[in-house]
Order: C-alpha cells, then structure tokens, then sequence
C-alpha cells in the first residue's frame, strides 16, 4: 500500500499505556464479598459460614447492592475509571503499525464520508482503541484474545496490535493490506450501526433461535467484508493507495478467517449451525463484490437467497 506521507486519523485513543483492568474487581485484582468467602468459611466454619453469607446476602438484596457487594460494583467502576496511563513503550516496527493503522482509519473516513454526502447524510467517524492484553469497552470487558472489533454501544473500534503477528504468523496471511481490511472490516460494522442495520439484527435475533440467529449473525458480517471491498475500490480509484499484490492479500486475509477454515485448525471438524462469521469463500466473495463494484447496493446480503 502507498500509505506513507497520507493524512492520519484524529479519532485514535491510545491506552497502551494504560494497565489492563480484571473482568472483575477492579483493576489488578478481585473485591467484594467473592473474595472474603475463605476467609468467612475459615472463621465460622462451613455451617456457621454458609449462615453468614445467605445473611450477607438477604441484606444485599433488600439494600439493592447486592451487585456492588459480590465485586460487580467494584468492577463495573474500574471499568469506567481505567488508570493514569504510563508514558507508551513501543519498538520501532510498533510505532510504524501505529502510523499505518491511523492512516488507514483516515482513508476510511474519506470514503464513508463522500459516500454518506452522497446519501443526504453526514458521516459520523468512529474512534479506534489501541489497547494491550484488555481494555473497557461500551460493550463490556474486551480482551486481545477476541481479536479486534467494534463496540456498537461507544462507536468505537478495538484492536491491539499483536493481533497482526497473529495474522502473519497463525492465519499465514502477511501484508499490510490484510492489516488494513481488518480495520475496514470492523469500520463496515460502524456503517452498519450509522444505518441501522445493526440494531434491526439484534431486534430480529431476539425472536431466533441460536441456528437462525447465527445465520443473520453471518449475513451482517459478510456485509461487513463487502463493505470493506467499498472502501478498497474508493481508496484505490480515488487516491491510488492499492500496489500490485495488495487485494491478494485482502483477499488471503478474508480466506483465513472463515469460519470452516478455523473451525477446521481448532476442532478437526466444520459445523455450518455454528458459523457466525460465515466460510472462507463466502468471505472473499462479498469482499470481491464490494471491491468490484464500489457501492452500497451491492452489498445487500440480507436479501440474497444464496450467500
């Protein structure tokens, strides 16, 4: 990709420095009445202890802070309060990834930006989290494990960059436009929630059961990818990012993560029921489509008979 020299993003919130809260307890470390249960059965013994926690607990439920007792309240608060960060410690290759991926994120908010005034609309950029092992996020704890995403509760996309190695190195799809339709893929999900697509899938899942809902957990992905193929054409067509090689690599990036493949290298086994993301061929085609082809209208997978 020719993305040297390009514009960065502003809408990057680097935590880096900031020390990864628990999923419960607050940051570093566990609190609340979970916490004390040994030492509650060590001083009264179990009977006399099983005696102390259900009064512990009768009293939680009447005061309402039952939540905040069992080490919820002390969680949700680190959650919302992450500490000071430290000054960031980065390598060179970090820095340069941090470069990339800003720029990346500002050729996205010049597509997405054009294409929504074409509507009669007004685009709305979404912030990008970098972040290492885990973060808060609008939707709950976020891990490195999970991979990047997007946080349609704070508009915001996540990612921490060891992922990349993990790209390269576990799913054997190396380049810097794989990096990129990555972070195009998790800005299609934010088009989605600007456009309410998002929401009419959550209200529709909840009348589903986990097989159909999977299925139309599949088809807003795969809407995602053909949006991120919008977001290639526009950034070649329109600004010459794209260099020889450079769709086979988004393209070998969308293979690798179908759900068969990684269903296949986890388990030994593919089950279609199963899939949320959709297979690696489906993958590449709404990439190809929306890579072909540069518009919305294309990317209407909720309507297709066949994915």
């Amino acid at each position: 990709m020719r993305w040297r020299g390009q514009r960065k993003s502003d809408n990057i919130e680097d935590r880096r420095g900031m020390r990864a809260p628990s999923p419960m307890g607050g940051l570093g470390g566990g609190g609340g009445l979970l916490n004390l249960l040994p030492m509650v059965f060590k001083l009264f013994g179990f009977k006399g202890g099983v005696v102390a926690v259900l009064a512990i607990g009768a009293y939680g439920l009447l005061s309402g802070n039952l939540g905040s007792m069992l080490g919820g309240g002390a969680g949700q608060e680190s959650l919302s309060s992450q500490e000071e960060g430290q000054p960031v410690r980065q390598s060179a290759e970090e820095k340069t990834l941090v470069d990339f991926v800003s720029v990346v994120l500002a050729d996205t908010e010049e597509t997405w930006r054009q294409l929504f005034r074409q509507m009669g609309g007004e685009y709305q950029e979404p912030s990008l989290v970098l972040f290492r092992g885990a973060t808060k996020s609008g939707c709950g704890f976020g891990q490195a494990a999970m991979g990047p995403f997007y946080c349609p509760g704070d508009r915001k996309v996540y990612i921490d960059l060891s992922f990349y190695s993990d790209l390269k190195d576990r799913f054997k799809a190396p380049g810097d436009f794989a990096q990129a339709y990555v972070i195009a893929h998790e800005v299609g999900h934010h088009v989605q929630t600007l456009l309410g697509v998002s929401r009419k899938v959550q209200e529709a899942k909840r009348t589903l059961g986990e097989v159909e809902g999977n299925k139309l957990s599949v088809r807003q992905e795969l809407q995602a990818d053909c949006f991120a193929g919008i977001w290639a054409y526009h950034a070649d067509r329109s600004r010459q990012l794209l260099e020889s090689g450079d769709v086979e690599e988004g393209l070998t990036a969308a293979s690798a993560i179908g759900d068969d493949r990684l269903q296949k290298q986890s388990r030994g086994y593919v089950s279609p029921d199963s899939f949320t993301h959709g297979s690696s061929s489906q993958r590449v085609k709404w990439f190809k489509t929306g890579l072909k082809h540069g518009e919305l209208a294309q990317c209407d997978t909720f309507s297709v008979k066949r994915l």
